[in-house]
């Protein structure tokens, strides 16, 4: 009885030290099959149409595809039950899903923006009250950086349920610039000098730039002056033309307006 036991142990270690040199040989030419695919699927999506921040999103699945048929491939040259392995596998994804919902929610996010396509690498957007420009859209996040060169990640589950706010797809911006003149400055004078203060470089004629009175407040009366502009010219047509308004405005003696009272003693 023991002679046989030691014989079936001498057989499953020898069996088990051939498979493994085999298997060892795949692993490590599977290695480099993968590296040598994953190259030329970068390749494809860099000539490809396909946004750039959705290449990192392919990849990565690609990826771990390729590395989970590889496993399966050098479990099977050891002799081990892939059957079973996929069986049991099925199970743990079951037990893992219920534990990582949010993280299987950001992935499945992540599909969602490929396939609809609210906004493209380069674009600038405001998602979940956050701005800036898509640099990636990954596996859980899209990542933003906005103008002081900071990076947001937003879990794409927020991105696909919050709203989004694209700037870039149609080109052009409009930018409403509000002032208050005292009740004493006569109107016409101030929207003259509104639609003057508008004319600064990268403005655009059509529209036509278009000031008038918004509303009578309390202690001053509101203006708009409203142009449009390229949307990548917005935030310099901002600030010329607020610092024009003042030196227009100081020029002509159009005194703005700030919150005061009149108190009349008898």
């Amino acid at each position: 009885m023991l002679e046989n036991i030691q014989i079936w142990a001498q057989s499953l270690g020898a069996l088990a030290l051939g498979n493994l040199v085999p298997a060892i040989i795949l692993l490590v030419l599977g290695i480099l099959v993968i590296r040598i695919v994953m190259a030329v699927v970068g390749k494809a999506l860099a000539a490809s149409k396909l946004e750039k921040a959705a290449h990192s999103l392919i990849k990565s699945l690609v990826s771990v595809v390729l590395y989970l048929i590889l496993g399966l491939m050098v479990a099977d040259k050891l002799g081990i039950d892939v059957t079973s392995i996929i069986a049991l596998a099925s199970v743990l994804t079951l037990a893992v899903s219920l534990a990582i919902q949010n993280a299987l929610a950001n992935v499945i996010g992540g599909f969602t923006l490929l396939y609809t396509h609210p906004f493209h690498s380069g674009d600038f957007v405001e998602i979940a009250g956050k701005s800036g420009t898509v640099q990636e859209i990954g596996m859980s996040y899209t990542v933003l950086a906005t103008p002081d060169n900071k990076l947001i990640s937003i879990p794409n589950s927020s991105v696909v349920a919050g709203d989004i706010v694209n700037y870039t797809v149609t080109g052009t911006r409009r930018l409403d610039i509000k002032v208050r003149a005292a009740y004493c400055v006569p109107t016409q004078k101030v929207i003259d000098a509104l639609l003057q203060a508008g004319t600064v470089d990268n403005v655009l004629l059509d529209p036509a730039p278009f000031a008038a009175i918004e509303n009578y407040g309390e202690n001053a009366i509101e203006y708009v002056l409203r142009v449009w502009t390229k949307t990548d010219d917005y935030w310099d047509v901002n600030y010329a033309i607020n610092q024009n308004v003042k030196n227009i405005f100081d020029a002509q003696d159009i005194k703005m307006s700030y919150p005061h009272m009149y108190v009349h003693m008898k």
